[in-house]
């Protein structure tokens, strides 16, 4: 767990630590992790199924081999809900079985969700007390469907500071993020600009793209976690752009974890972007690849402007969005519903 955490992989890592800062019994569980579920189980004296299960692949010769029946995940997470007895559980994995939580519900008093992606085509947000979202068109979609929902922006940990002294800048103009299909306008955005900056991209997957994209020839590879935080110190600036499903709202992390690590964040312009930070004062925010490519040249050009705007926005999101003031905030939240 140690190990894990130490990654600095996936921002609810925050969220465990900072509600134990504000007195809160507080507990990580990473459902689908084998090596630590499977430990967890085996300090607590659980015993996991295994079944053989008979295998065939093209080319070889079939065999038998011991694969653990996934059951067992969900056997692990409900001996840890017994266990640790929370009065809330929050899950960040929406794709959890709804029906298991349904029969859980009784061991607990709150069920809180929190998403902010493309949802699944099968989901039932029923069972949720409350779902948590990052933008707020998903907080107003939550509440047509019938379900309490309210906004709990992401953040940054000023600790991951400590971990990335030393570091120089050295990438000019750099792009971190997903790549899909639900990013299909950012997949435009980005290849019009690798056509006409010195973008280096990094990426879980350049699957998505056309064969020819001018994206792939600036691609660096996948980078998480604390590899990701020094990406993002390393560079000058930073490119940002919304998944498609935000429509018109600004709220995914690379806001919070780019000005946090003090670069400057280029980032699509959005109505709700000055209710987090200044544009032209503490981000540059920019309405099309136009725009943003002649904006990119310019603080390319121009360091004293660069670095004063990069500074304002490091120490705003220091000020006012680290993860110790959203567990405030969740903290808020929580009390009005149970």
């Amino acid at each position: 767990m140690q190990v894990r955490l130490e990654s600095l992989f996936a921002c609810e890592l925050f969220y465990a630590s900072n509600l134990r800062k504000l007195g809160h019994e507080a507990h990580q569980v990473f459902f689908n992790n084998e090596a630590l579920q499977t430990a967890w189980a085996r300090e607590h004296g659980l015993a996991i199924n295994t079944r053989w299960q008979f295998r065939l692949r093209r080319g070889f010769v079939p065999w038998f081999s011991q694969e653990k029946d996934q059951t067992w995940l969900y056997d692990v997470l409900t001996a840890q809900i017994r266990y640790y007895k929370p009065d809330v559980v929050l899950n960040s994995y929406i794709r959890l079985s709804p029906a298991y939580f349904r029969e859980m519900k009784p061991n607990f008093r709150l069920l809180i969700g929190s998403h902010g992606s493309p949802l699944p085509n099968d989901r039932d947000l029923g069972v949720y007390d409350l779902m948590l979202s990052v933008v707020e068109n998903f907080v107003d979609f939550f509440r047509k469907e019938g379900v309490n929902s309210e906004l709990l922006r992401l953040g940054f940990e000023p600790l991951i500071l400590e971990r990335l002294n030393g570091t120089k800048r050295s990438i000019p103009v750099s792009f971190v993020g997903q790549l899909t299909r639900p990013h299909a306008s950012r997949q435009e955005w980005l290849e019009y600009l690798c056509q006409r900056l010195p973008v280096q991209v990094w990426s879980p997957s350049t699957d998505d793209l056309r064969d020819n994209s001018p994206v792939i020839r600036c691609y660096h590879g996948c980078v998480w976690g604390i590899e990701m935080y020094k990406i993002l110190n390393r560079s000058l600036m930073t490119l940002n752009h919304h998944i498609d499903v935000a429509g018109d709202y600004a709220g995914n992390g690379r806001l919070f974890e780019a000005t946090g690590t003090g670069t400057l964040l280029v980032t699509d312009s959005k109505p709700n972007l000055h209710k987090m930070f200044e544009p032209g004062k503490e981000v540059v925010a920019y309405r099309s690849a136009e725009e943003c490519a002649e904006m990119v040249q310019y603080y390319l050009e121009h360091d004293q402007e660069r670095e004063a705007i990069a500074r304002a926005g490091q120490q705003r999101t220091l000020r006012d969005h680290t993860y110790y003031q959203r567990m405030q905030e969740f903290e808020t939240i929580v009390q009005r519903y149970l």
